[in-house]
């Protein structure tokens, strides 16, 4: 590992990791290797990418009409007829995103389609609010002064704090953390460190349940690492970027071009796109495979490259009893899903406003976790909203039931959510609501206590057959969208490896806690157990 400079960033201590050497273009040979990459999102993409520019012949297969993932988009019609760009709800692009930044960067070099919000600020039930904006982006410092202006912590909260038990906070080490913190829930780690309970709920809860988790149910170990590559372990700061456009228009379409477009130098290999289409069985056949999809159609490939979210993954290799060993198959089974999420997406008929901030973090206000206010950021709200003079108001309701609930049930969500609106944004409860749509999903994964000891990782018991996806194991310190970018990359170094091939450098945030002070304190504290 070694320190270097990717496309985008600020932090020169963020790490890199060499790819291994090896042919740059398989397709010399006159017969590149086929690779049929099964899901479209980020970590499909970004296997796709890594094995095309490799000279591989890379086709995509994808359930879906579109490209992304969960990170997708798509159109909707209104009740008037008007076509609007519609997506499954706001996702922030930190600068330490390293790995996906650069899949974004093939097809805008500047990132251009990004934009920099000015803030990101969090408010609780009782008005407190905290902000990020002018922090220091150097840790410690960036940390400490967030919690001493934050009105729900004071120093006397950081001298009561049990400096043992939150030495695992300082001294971060990827994968080390897990065996140290994976078998505690993040409530009771943050309770036992003596966290004060008003901060908890206004920031540590906000970004737990960005992970779709209560605290009480997610792993003290993810909020550890959480802490790192947010705070303790980048520089990058916590003020992120966000699609300028509908994801579809904004990044994969671009990228799409980028990848089905005429061979380059720089992108030697074929990808073919097949949407619409779900790979319903993989069978091993000789050193290769053989897929059958929902169309009736088969086809055949020397390497798989599975990227699914976990459902689909579960789904796929029952149906595929020639896959893997009963080890891996029942890692691969055991693999659970998050509770079920709602965003509801409003079109009004006046504006927010001004003063509102573009999105809103909240905590402590159930079900609503925060309110985006798309017209000021994606470029078709915003053309719908000049034109009607009105707005486009997103709610998020994350981890809001343990299975997608009854109508009833999603009516009186609905409700509820409006009534967190109303009253947190008054001007909006006289709006007429032009049109509206709620999406339901349970589809992203679950880092529970324990559960990363079992999660499967990007290499299976095939050497030509690879998993990527967020809910993958890989032993970085990366999190949410960056951790299906970096799999990606990895199940293509993984499946390039075969051929002899180049792979694709990797970078992350530091590996362990960047302060020597803090990892000496932490290292004491844990030698005095």
């Amino acid at each position: 590992m070694s320190t270097a400079s990717p496309g985008y960033g600020r932090d020169r201590r963020r790490v890199r990791f060499p790819a291994a050497p090896g042919h740059r273009d398989l397709s010399r040979g006159g017969s590149p290797p086929r690779v049929v990459v099964v899901g479209a999102g980020i970590a499909g993409l970004a296997a796709a990418t890594g094995l095309a520019e490799r000279g591989c012949h890379v086709e995509v297969v994808e359930r879906e009409s579109y490209l992304g993932g969960r990170v997708g988009g798509w159109n909707e019609r209104l009740a008037d007829g008007t076509v609007v760009g519609m997506n499954r709800g706001f996702h922030a692009f930190f600068a330490q995103y390293y790995n996906l930044r650069k899949l974004l960067m093939r097809s805008d070099p500047r990132l251009r389609r990004l934009r920099r919000l000015e803030d990101y600020p969090l408010v609780d039930a009782y008005g407190h609010r905290d902000t990020f904006r002018g922090l220091p982006h150097t840790p410690p410092w960036n940390a400490l002064a967030f919690a001493l202006r934050s009105p729900t912590f004071r120093l006397r909260d950081l001298v009561r704090m049990n400096a043992r038990a939150a030495a695992p906070l300082a001294a971060v080490s990827a994968p080390d953390i897990y065996a140290r913190l994976d078998h505690l829930d993040a409530e009771t780690f943050l309770r036992d460190i003596n966290f004060p309970a008003a901060a908890r709920h206004l920031a540590f809860e906000v970004f737990s349940r960005s992970f779709f988790i209560d605290p009480e149910r997610m792993s003290a170990a993810e909020l550890a690492l959480m802490f790192h590559i947010y705070f303790l372990g980048s520089s990058e700061g916590l003020v992120f970027d966000v699609a300028r456009d509908n994801f579809d228009v904004a990044l994969w379409a671009p990228l799409a071009q980028y990848l089905s477009g005429p061979a380059t130098p720089a992108r030697p290999g074929i990808v073919v796109f097949r949407l619409g289409v779900s790979i319903d069985r993989v069978d091993t056949e000789g050193d290769g495979f053989r897929l059958a999809d929902n169309t009736g159609a088969t086809s055949r490939a020397d390497a798989v490259v599975l990227a699914t979210d976990i459902a689909g993954l579960r789904r796929l290799v029952a149906a595929s009893p020639t896959l893997g060993d009963d080890n891996w198959r029942a890692q691969v089974a055991a693999a659970a899903v998050a509770p079920a999420f709602a965003v509801h997406r409003l079109w009004l008929d006046r504006p927010v406003r001004a003063e509102r901030p573009c999105f809103l973090g909240t905590g402590g206000s159930a079900p609503l976790d925060n309110i985006s206010i798309l017209d000021r950021y994606e470029q078709q709200a915003t053309d719908w909203a000049r034109d009607t003079a009105g707005s486009v108001v997103e709610l998020h309701a994350y981890a809001v039931a343990d299975t997608p609930p009854p109508p009833r049930a999603r009516a009186e969500l609905r409700n509820r959510l409006l009534t967190r609106l109303h009253s947190m944004y008054p001007e909006t409860a006289s709006a007429k609501i032009v049109g509206e749509t709620m999406l339901w999903r349970q589809d992203c994964p679950r880092f529970s206590p324990g559960d990363f000891a079992t999660r499967p990782g990007v290499g299976t018991p095939h050497p030509h057959l690879v998993l990527a996806g967020d809910g993958i194991r890989v032993d970085l310190p990366v999190a949410l969208m960056e951790r299906a970018a970096t799999t990606g990359w990895i199940a293509a170094n993984t499946v390039l490896r075969q051929w002899g091939a180049a792979g694709h450098d990797l970078h992350t945030v530091p590996v362990r806690g960047r302060s020597a002070v803090l990892r000496a304190l932490a290292t004491r504290e844990r030698q005095l157990r």
